[in-house]
């Protein structure tokens, strides 16, 4: 039986070797701590740059906003389920046409007529509202829904039975898989991932988006799409707040719809950190409009009230937490936004129309989105839509197929 030694190469000493082993220890040894200072370093390095974007979004979330609150009631006047649903039509198109950030819904009758109620869930939860609220609340986030989102969020429901034959919002968020854009609108969906990796958000594309967050089935979400990696097919992105598009590339949204049970709860629910700044109540008994400057009135969150069928003066006759007696005591401006009318009424939908025009050029936001210069959307009339600019400064025409969308 043949014996194993230890033999040491041919020319070198027992001492060669064993400082050629310590200085191979040594050198493990470096490269370990080495390793282990760049991974530190990295980590560092994507705090730093995560609390840098969390900053940016912030401070980029905090443009100037436009909400305008329309009674439920307006749809009690129609005279048939699909003129309601054509009326509620009429008033997300007009949302969405004039940018508007907040539509509320609210009851201006109360509970001085015994009608039935109705659950919706909206921004603040579930509500329990009048019917006809509920029911044009529902129409406006049906409409306001990227289409290929509308099968996860809303189910057969009676209040949607004519909603198919309304006309589009062809709003820019409302994407198909042939658009390029670096946001979309997902919902997250219930499928397994590996542990520490993000929900898988369906965004309208052939497959899912693996996310940076790990949130519960069926929530809807706004993700930047990240770059490709080299090699990768699997699409990446990052959830970030609703308002963050807007923010960062200048580009519409879309709106967010809430409930007010009355019409103080229009002022008192406000979403915003420090309320509405400027209000402005709408009615044929307030000031003329043109007496309003041009350009001549701040906000960064304004709200412009409208009134129903006998008007804001019946929304504060019934409501019981508000105690003055005169609705022009409740806004900053009351304002006539059609003075010498020739029809003794104006519809709330047309008000709706004529009072955002009229304030376009009477309004100063102190923050106002950037203007889109970017491509990958339809564009519109505030968008560039003869040329773009490449990084090089050269002009290139603008094809961008308007039939994508809706």
């Amino acid at each position: 039986m043949s014996q194993v030694t230890d033999t040491k190469p041919l020319g070198k000493s027992w001492r060669e070797i064993n400082q050629e082993r310590k200085a191979m220890k040594r050198k493990r040894n470096e490269d370990k701590l080495l390793k282990q200072e760049k991974r530190i370093l990295f980590e560092k390095e994507q705090e730093e740059k995560a609390k840098e974007e969390a900053e940016k979004e912030a401070k980029l979330a905090d443009l100037s906003t436009v909400s305008i609150a329309i009674p439920g009631s307006i749809l009690e006047n129609a005279q048939s389920a699909e003129l309601r649903t054509y009326l509620a039509g009429q008033i997300a198109r007009a949302a969405c046409v004039f940018c508007i950030d907040e539509v509320i819904v609210y009851d201006d009758i109360g509970d001085k007529i015994d009608t039935k109620k109705s659950k919706l869930e909206d921004v603040e939860g579930v509500k329990v509202a009048r019917k006809s609220c509920v029911q044009l609340a529902r129409i406006l986030q049906y409409l306001e829904c990227p289409q290929y989102l509308r099968k996860h969020f809303f189910p057969l429901h009676k209040d949607l039975e004519f909603a198919g034959l309304l006309n589009p919002l062809d709003a820019p968020h409302h994407l198909r898989s042939s658009n390029d854009f670096k946001y979309r609108e997902g919902v997250t969906m219930n499928k397994n991932v590996k542990p520490g990796k993000g929900s898988q958000v369906n965004v309208g594309l052939l497959q899912d988006v693996s996310t940076d967050k790990l949130l519960n089935p069926g929530i809807r979400v706004t993700v930047k799409m990240l770059p490709l990696a080299e090699g990768s097919k699997k699409l990446k992105g990052k959830i970030v707040s609703l308002s963050t598009p807007r923010a960062d590339t200048g580009v519409y949204w879309g709106y967010t719809v809430r409930i007010a049970n009355n019409l103080s709860q229009v002022f008192s629910q406000c979403p915003y950190k420090d309320g509405y700044d400027l209000t402005i109540g709408t009615s044929d008994k307030g000031t003329s409009i043109d007496d309003m400057p041009v350009k001549g009135v701040n906000y960064h969150h304004v709200l412009i009230v409208f009134g129903g069928l006998h008007g804001i003066e019946a929304a504060l006759e019934s409501d019981e937490h508000l105690q003055v007696e005169e609705p022009s005591l409740l806004f900053d401006h009351y304002v006539n936004v059609l003075p010498n009318q020739g029809s003794r009424t104006i519809r709330t939908e047309e008000a709706v129309l004529i009072a955002l025009t009229s304030l376009r050029t009477k309004l100063k936001a102190k923050t106002e989105p950037m203007v889109f210069n970017e491509s990958g959307i339809a564009t519109s009339s505030i968008f560039p839509t003869e040329k773009l600019i490449t990084p090089n400064n050269s002009k290139v025409k603008n094809d961008t197929d308007l039939s994508k969308f809706d």
